[in-house]
């Protein structure tokens, strides 16, 4: 069952879901406004030939920060890692899906790539995958919103909520735009 307004402004106010710094008005009919951070990483393409997935990735992007008003400019076919500047805590029993922004979507910014489901337990901020797929470069700016966040409710709390150690949560408590950590998928596990 998808939360109402009403449902997701009892979870906030009763301290079960966590959204921090909320916007005044970002309480939508069944949806949270979310807003970007100042940062973003950037893929060097020139550093590598390939990603490989097995691999850190760390040394192919660059963090780069924008001040209040100065725009972030993203061209066509560039993809770039930013980040929400909400924190947002998921209780055991709750799953949230990350969706654009329509105004921004009919200008051609994809807000994820594959990342829109945030699990039950989460706790950070949510990085997000941003593409240009307009014609024109868009510029973003510092505080925007960039997407929104709907909730369900599962039938059951998870019995192993993201975070838990047995399942090896690679994001949980992340700030910033965070790079792929898909590579310790690869690494041997710990008896």
């Amino acid at each position: 069952m998808v939360l109402s307004d009403r449902s997701i402004a009892e979870a906030l106010a009763s301290g079960r879901l966590v959204i921090e710094p909320i916007a005044e008005e970002a309480l939508q009919p069944a949806s949270v406004d979310i807003r970007l951070d100042r940062q973003f990483r950037v893929f060097r393409n020139h550093r590598d030939s390939y990603i490989d997935v097995r691999a850190p990735v760390e040394g192919l992007t660059e963090l780069e920060t924008i001040d209040d008003d100065q725009p972030f400019v993203l061209h066509p076919g560039e993809f770039v890692l930013g980040s929400t500047l909400e924190r947002v805590a998921l209780p055991a029993d709750l799953v949230a899906r990350v969706e654009g922004k329509s105004s921004l979507g009919r200008l051609g910014l994809l807000v994820h790539a594959t990342a829109g489901y945030v699990d039950p337990g989460w706790d950070g901020h949510l990085t997000m995958e941003l593409s240009n797929v307009a014609n024109l470069p868009i510029r973003l700016y510092y505080g925007m919103k960039i997407g929104q966040l709907s909730f369900v409710e599962l039938t059951t709390a998870a019995e192993h909520p993201y975070g838990s150690a047995e399942l090896r949560s690679k994001y949980q408590g992340q700030t910033g735009p965070t790079a792929s950590r898909g590579y310790t998928d690869y690494e041997p596990k710990e008896n």
